[in-house]
């Protein structure tokens, strides 16, 4: 067996018992970066053939990256439009007008409909804020070493992308999920130093 499937196990069962219950299962990864949690959402997605939605797809644009926006733990990332346009249509089981922010231009791109399935993953770093948890059904946190993380940025960036993560979303995560508990505020955590 895989070890990410193995890992997964527990998720897996918590995610059976709560569709056995309920016509509809919100699930939260939440971790900091490089801990696995894409690579969980893509694991669920493959397994259970659900839609994964993505924090990092809601960046904040030009206009509201303000000093005081990034002194509030959790603040750079865009949660009021990831809560109105993602959460809350997935909550009523609505479709999902997705509009990912790009990287490249500092625009939003126009929107990809998803339906809403009986499984949705949300995955990414600051998806436990207080504004979003009260949206999910199950909540889960991968934990990452420093070591591991840093080897894992390294592999996967060019030194002054890697540079950015170290010097700036890192200590923004950290700060995160110090200010808000966000680690215990999680039903479940996976060990992503496998």
């Amino acid at each position: 067996m895989r070890r990410d499937f193995a890992r997964a196990l527990p998720l897996f069962a918590r995610i059976d018992r709560l569709a056995a219950e309920r016509s509809r299962v919100l699930v939260a990864i939440e971790g900091g970066s490089a801990s696995g949690k894409t690579t969980l959402g893509e694991l669920l997605q493959n397994v259970y053939g659900c839609p994964v939605f993505h924090m990092d797809d809601f960046f904040l644009r030009p206009e509201q990256r303000t000093e005081a926006r990034f002194t509030q733990p959790g603040g750079n990332v865009d949660r009021e439009r990831f809560l109105e346009e993602v959460l809350i249509p997935l909550r009523e089981g609505r479709p999902v007008d997705y509009r990912r922010f790009d990287c490249a231009t500092f625009t939003i791109a126009p929107p990809q409909r998803i339906e809403a399935g009986t499984l949705n993953i949300v995955e990414g770093a600051y998806s436990m804020h207080p504004d979003l948890a009260p949206y999910y059904d199950l909540s889960v946190f991968l934990p990452i070493s420093a070591e591991k993380q840093r080897e894992r940025i390294l592999k996967r960036n060019a030194p002054a992308h890697a540079k950015q993560f170290f010097d700036r979303w890192i200590p923004f995560e950290q700060r995160y999920f110090d200010a808000l508990d966000v680690r215990n505020r999680c039903d479940l955590i996976l060990s992503a130093d496998g």
